[in-house]
């Protein structure tokens, strides 16, 4: 065998190589496309006052601080799962009273802690922005985040 590579065999990893790969990304976007389209990401279209609580979100650009499914600022806890912490499949209303009563507790003063600034919202932004938290943790989410804490 001969100590060097040689053109021709240099050409033909290079093709070979890409050809292999080539294969592999197609094959791996076919999954892709597959998991989307056959797997219920979602199964609870959202209600107009989800739309209103994503307005609400988005208008007082809570992702700023807050993450939601991992996206956005890692200043403020996690709100993807925020209906679970507060025992939202359990009782919802006890849930949102909750959620609600935080809301409007901020910021508690407490020394050395970050604080959540007031947001002078409605009882009805409020109420909807707890039924889009609702409705978020509903997603299928594979698991993530990967402790309830977020």
């Amino acid at each position: 065998m001969a100590e060097q590579l040689t053109r021709s065999a240099a050409r033909n990893i290079f093709y070979g190589g890409s050809v292999f790969f080539f294969v592999v990304f197609g094959a791996l976007v076919l999954h892709s496309h597959y998991y989307a389209t056959t797997t219920a990401i979602h199964n609870v279209q959202p209600s107009e006052a989800v739309a209103r609580g994503k307005r609400v979100w988005e208008r007082n650009a809570c992702i700023d601080c807050h993450t939601i499914l991992g996206e956005g600022a890692y200043f403020a806890p996690e709100l993807g799962n925020v209906w679970v912490r507060y025992g939202g499949h359990d009782d919802p209303e006890g849930a949102r009273e909750a959620l609600i009563a935080w809301i409007q507790a901020m910021p508690t003063e407490i020394e050395g802690r970050r604080q959540m600034p007031h947001f002078d919202l409605s009882d009805q932004e409020l109420d909807d922005l707890t039924r889009f938290f609702e409705w978020v943790s509903t997603i299928n989410t594979q698991s993530w985040p990967p402790n309830e804490a977020g």
